[in-house]
C-alpha cells in the first residue's frame, strides 16, 4: 500500500506539470457568465430577463448584465421563482427540472431553505473537489496517505423523497453521487452509518466502529471533529487519536473559522498535521486553500459559477445587513485586497446575482485568494462599533493565546444598557474557575487594537462588557433545543432579535 500511495502521489503531479495553461483569471469568469446566459436563456428567468439581448452586447455584456438583474436574496428567489421548481416545473431558473434541493438553514434564519441542486451543480462539485485532490501534492503529505480512509463528518445522507425530487443536507447529495470506487474503497463512516438521521447516534456508531478504521484524512466543521475526536480518545483510553490512527495526516476544514479550534485540536494529536481550508456552501463548491503556508482560499474561477463582490459598506447593506437595491459590485479582477465584500453569485443550479451572506476579505489578488471573515447578518453594531466576526474570533483567539484555556463555542449579544449599550460574551469553557475581569480585559484590549469604531464607542456609547462563562455543552443543548443539532449546523457568533430571545430563554431553563 505504501507503493500504492507514491505511484498516485507522483501520479498526481505529473498529472498537474501537464495541465493545460490557466487563461486569464476575467477571461475566465467572462466564459462562465457566457456560458451560464446561453444555457438559460430559454428558461423562464432568461425570458424575463431577456438574456438574448443581454448576450448581444457582444464587448460589455458582464457589465450589461450586472445593470438588469436585480440582486436576490432567497427569500426573493424563492418567492419569485424557485417555489415553481418545488412544484416540478421545468425550466424556470434552469434547463429542465431540479432533481435535488439542499436544505439549509445556515446560522441566521430558523426556517429551512431549499436551495436547487442541479446535475450541472453536481458535476462542478465534483470538477472543484479533484482541482482540491491535484493541489494537495503542495503539501507535505505523506504519500501512504492517499490510499488510507477518509472520514467525512457531514449530515445524514439520508434524503427524504418528495413527488418528483430529493431533498436533504447537501453532503447527502453529493453523497448518492459519490463514485462508487470512492465510496467503496476509502469513504468513512460509510453509507449505512451515514444514512442514520440523528446525529448523535451516528457519533455513538463512529466512536463504536473507529478502531476497525485507518483514517488518513478528516473532513468536516472543525466544532464537530472536535467532538468526536475526544469522544473516540475518552472511551478507548487513548493518549491521543494517533495511538488509534497513526495514518491521520490531514485534516480538511471549512464553515467557520479554524483558529480557536486549532490548539484544542493539537491537543488530540500525536503528531503535527496538514490542515487544508475549504469553501462550502449549499450553494456549490467555492475553492480551496491551495497553498502552504497562507491562510487564503483560492476560488476556483473555472466550474460554472459567476462571482461578483459588493463592498460591505453603509452603501450597499442596511443596518440589518440587507443587500440595498442597485448596489454596487465588483467582478473578480476589480476586486482590491483588504476590503471585506459580500459573495454574489450565478451558477449553474439557477441562483442569480444571488447574496449568499458570507463576507470575505482578499488575502491575495494575484492568487483569487480570500478569507471568510464574517456574515452579512452577523455583526455587531448597535452604536457604530460595527464589530464583525472576524473581531470575534481574533478577540477569542488573544483568550485562548494568553490564558491556555479550551474554548468551545462562543457567541456575543448587544442591548440597551443605562441609557447607552453593553455587549455581552457567551464563552463556552468547562473550567468555570475563569476570571472573568482578565477575560474583559484580553476583550477590550484585543478590539481596541484592531478596530478602530470599537475603540471610540467603547469610550462612549458602549458603557459595559460583559462575560458569560457556560458549560460547553450549553451550547450543543440549545442546538438540540432549536432542532439544528448535527454537523451541518453551526452556532451563530452574534445573537439578536428572535435567537437572542430564544437564548436566553432556554438559559433561565
Amino acid at each position: 500500500m505504501p507503493i500504492i500511495g507514491e505511484i498516485i502521489s507522483r501520479s498526481l503531479k505529473i498529472r498537474k506539470r501537464f495541465s493545460k495553461k490557466k487563461d486569464n483569471d476575467w477571461n475566465v469568469q467572462r466564459k462562465t457568465l457566457k456560458k451560464l446566459l446561453e444555457k438559460a436563456q430559454y428558461t423562464a428567468f432568461g425570458k424575463h430577463y431577456q438574456f438574448e439581448k443581454i448576450l448581444s452586447e457582444a464587448v460589455d455584456f458582464p457589465t450589461v448584465f450586472k445593470n438588469t438583474i436585480p440582486e436576490h436574496n432567497y427569500n426573493s428567489m424563492h418567492d419569485q421563482w424557485w417555489y415553481r421548481c418545488l412544484k416540478s416545473e421545468a425550466d424556470v431558473t434552469w434547463p429542465g427540472k431540479v432533481k435535488y434541493f439542499a436544505l439549509s438553514s445556515g446560522t441566521s434564519e430558523s426556517a429551512s431553505k431549499h436551495i436547487p441542486v442541479t446535475s450541472d451543480m453536481i458535476r462542478s462539485i465534483k470538477k472543484v473537489g479533484l482541482k482540491q485532490f491535484y493541489s494537495m501534492t503542495n503539501f507535505d503529505i505523506p504519500p501512504a496517505a492517499f490510499t488510507k480512509g477518509i472520514l467525512m463528518l457531514g449530515g445524514t445522507t439520508s434524503l427524504m423523497e418528495k413527488d418528483d425530487y430529493y431533498e436533504g443536507d447537501m453532503s447527502g447529495i453529493s453523497a448518492k453521487n459519490m463514485p462508487k470506487l470512492f465510496s467503496n474503497l476509502l469513504y468513512k463512516p460509510g453509507k449505512k452509518i451515514s444514512k442514520s438521521p440523528n446525529w448523535e447516534e451516528r457519533i455513538k456508531l463512529i466512536v463504536e466502529n473507529a478502531p476497525k478504521w485507518n483514517v488518513g484524512t478528516l473532513c468536516g466543521v472543525p466544532a464537530w471533529a472536535l467532538i468526536v475526536l475526544e469522544e473516540i480518545v475518552k472511551k478507548y483510553n487513548l493518549k491521543n487519536i494517533h495511538e488509534m490512527w497513526p495514518n491521520l495526516s490531514v485534516y480538511i476544514h471549512g464553515g467557520v473559522a479554524f483558529e480557536p479550534y486549532r490548539e484544542p485540536l493539537k491537543q488530540l494529536m500525536g503528531k503535527p498535521i496538514t490542515y487544508i481550508e475549504t469553501y462550502m456552501a449549499s450553494e456549490g463548491s467555492f475553492g480551496f486553500q491551495s497553498r502552504p503556508g497562507v491562510s487564503g482560499i483560492q476560488l476556483e474561477l473555472n466550474a460554472g459559477i459567476f462571482f461578483e463582490f459588493v463592498p460591505f459598506n453603509e452603501e450597499n447593506f442596511t443596518e440589518d445587513g440587507e443587500v440595498r437595491p442597485n448596489a454596487q459590485s465588483k467582478f473578480i479582477h476589480e476586486v482590491e485586497k483588504g476590503t471585506d465584500y459580500a459573495v454574489m453569485l450565478s451558477t449553474c443550479s439557477g441562483a442569480w446575482r444571488y447574496i449568499i451572506g458570507d463576507v470575505v476579505r482578499f488575502t491575495s489578488v494575484r492568487h483569487n485568494e480570500l478569507v471568510i471573515v464574517g456574515r452579512t447578518k452577523q455583526f455587531l453594531s448597535l452604536c457604530g462599533e460595527h464589530m464583525s466576526v472576524d473581531n470575534i474570533n481574533k478577540a477569542i483567539d488573544a483568550i485562548i493565546n494568553e490564558t491556555g484555556l479550551s474554548i468551545g463555542e462562543f457567541t456575543v449579544a448587544g442591548f440597551p444598557y443605562e441609557n447607552r449599550f453593553a455587549h455581552r460574551w457567551y464563552i463556552g469553557c468547562d473550567n468555570q474557575n475563569v476570571d472573568k475581569e482578565q477575560i474583559k480585559r484580553i476583550i477590550d484590549e484585543t478590539l481596541c487594537r484592531i478596530n478602530d469604531d470599537y475603540a471610540v464607542e467603547r469610550q462612549s456609547a458602549l458603557k459595559e462588557v460583559f462575560i458569560e462563562i457556560l458549560p460547553k455543552e450549553r451550547f450543543i443543548d440549545y442546538l438540540k433545543h432549536m432542532g439544528k443539532y448535527g454537523a451541518m449546523n453551526k452556532f451563530p457568533r452574534v445573537l439578536k432579535g428572535t435567537q437572542l430571545i430564544d437564548w436566553e430563554e432556554f438559559l433561565k431553563k
